[in-house]
């Protein structure tokens, strides 16, 4: 089985801030000034990672008023978790199996 993950999506889960960012957004729905008070980050900084993950369709947008509100994909996210998943079974189902050299 051959990880068919986008490159992008993965690179959007390398990252300690994103993954903050995610498990923020999987409570509710939030703007960036709300994603500067949980994370510490600079707005500028936060922007870029949300664009990142926007680009990897993990976060949706909702434009209100002048802010911008940024919703978790669980249907994303699902899709990558069952990648893994079928990793997962894969490894189990060859375990102790190997190739001769």
């Amino acid at each position: 089985m051959v990880m068919s993950v986008d490159s992008d999506v993965l690179k959007a889960l390398a990252d300690p801030l994103r993954i903050q960012i995610l498990a923020l957004l999987a409570r509710e729905a939030l703007c960036t000034t709300h994603l500067v008070e949980e994370t510490g980050a600079r707005q500028t900084n936060l922007s870029n990672h949300l664009k990142i993950l926007r680009d990897a369709g993990l976060v949706d947008t909702e434009p209100c008023g002048r802010f911008t509100y940024y919703s978790l994909r669980p249907d994303a996210i699902e899709a990558v978790a069952a990648e893994f998943a079928g990793l997962a079974a894969t490894a189990r189902e060859a375990a102790g199996r190997k190739r001769s050299c």
